[in-house]
């Protein structure tokens, strides 16, 4: 895995995907929202298959 999220991206995807699960489990919100796992695990791991797949990397720099 190479890693291609990065920066500015890699913070809204921690901060969005714990904002839906945290929606869900404090506040009741709709099940859909369990979503928040993808980008939080993305933001984590540093890598977003979908960005893979369509050649986008969002990092300054090659790793």
């Amino acid at each position: 895995m190479k890693v291609n999220v990065g920066g500015v991206d890699r913070i809204v995807r921690i901060v969005a995907g714990l904002a839906l699960m945290a929606w869900v489990l404090f506040a009741g919100g709709p099940t859909w929202a369990w979503i928040g796992v993808a980008p939080l695990a993305t933001g984590l791991i540093n890598f977003c298959p979908a960005y893979a797949i369509l050649g986008i990397n969002t990092c300054k720099t090659d790793k």
